[in-house]
């Protein structure tokens, strides 16, 4: 078996170590909110022949009162823009001022006023507060006949920071790419969230999952003694993980592949939703197996050894 409980504290120095600087460039930069949850328009287009520089496209929109223009090339020929709220007749007027349509081809525009931008923020907090929150009650109705060594609601605790490790990791990255590449977030970036926190604790069920079973068959890898000592459930749980370890490592990688396939091949608006995914699967798969099963072990360490203090 890979000795990974014995180990358990090197991953917790990793995670933290990671953690750690995904917090301080959460708080430090932020995320760079797209016009989903700040307003604006977007205006996806491709030049016909050679695309135009940046500074030649704000050059032929200067006139037209855009506010704070951001443009993104997204190929030899193609070009993400992003502005204030516009009307119908503004619209034109860039396509126009770009060069009509001999010039360059519209592939999608798109506005959104600043009142359903902070609507849309607020909903995606409360959807992610929300999905956690029934995380946490299923864990706890499920896992609620196991008592020994260690308290049902402790899976849940557990379970709950694995969530948030693997969450706060694909942020912190992101809050990066926003400072240094411009990456902006959306809802496809909430979209994700909710989709590695489903991936994360289905993957940490399964570790928990079989450690109930082997807890009910009496412990694994040795006699369990009359106590129900921390040593006894140390192996259990070791056991358990690398039963389940195969299985998490090969669902995960199949995933992983076709979101890494879809990252450098798919199209611009799919590429960092894909990278959020291939970030978050890989983090939920590593906190399943190094975090959050070796937490209930170190958990359960600390109330023996708080009961030896007692006596």
């Amino acid at each position: 078996m890979i000795p990974i409980i014995h180990n358990r504290n090197i991953f917790f120095i990793i995670s933290g170590v990671l953690f750690a600087a995904s917090i301080f460039a959460f708080v430090l930069w932020g995320l760079k909110l797209g016009i989903d949850f700040t307003g604006g328009s977007l205006l996806q287009a491709e030049f016909k022949t050679e695309r135009l520089s940046n500074d030649k496209i704000k050059e032929k929109l200067a006139g037209l009162e855009l506010g704070e223009l951001s443009i993104q090339p997204t190929s030899a020929k193609g070009v993400i823009m992003r502005f204030k709220s516009i009307d119908e007749e503004t619209h034109q007027k860039i396509l126009k001022n770009l060069g009509g349509a001999d010039v360059v081809e519209e592939k999608s525009f798109e506005s959104i006023g600043p009142v359903i931008g902070q609507e849309l923020k607020s909903r995606s907090v409360y959807a992610i507060a929300l999905v956690i929150i029934m995380i946490v009650i299923y864990i706890a109705y499920a896992f609620r006949k196991v008592s020994k060594p260690v308290a049902s609601w402790r899976y849940g605790v557990a379970a709950v920071v694995a969530l948030v490790h693997d969450v706060i990791i694909p942020s912190g990255l992101f809050a990066v790419l926003g400072h240094f590449l411009g990456i902006e977030v959306g809802l496809l970036f909430i979209t994700a969230v909710l989709t590695i926190l489903g991936f994360s604790v289905h993957d940490t069920i399964v570790v928990f999952d079989r450690i109930r079973e082997n807890l009910r068959k009496g412990g694994f890898g040795s006699p369990r003694s009359s106590s129900g000592g921390a040593g006894d459930f140390e192996n259990t749980v070791e056991g358990s993980i690398n039963q389940t370890m195969g299985r998490s490592i090969t669902t995960s990688l199949v995933v992983m592949l076709t979101l890494l396939a879809i990252f450098l091949f798919g199209g611009q608006t799919t590429k960092y939703f894909s990278l959020t995914l291939l970030v978050g699967v890989f983090f939920g798969t590593y906190s399943s197996i190094f975090i959050a099963s070796p937490l209930l072990v170190a958990w359960e360490r600390l109330r023996q050894r708080r009961l030896i203090r007692k006596r």
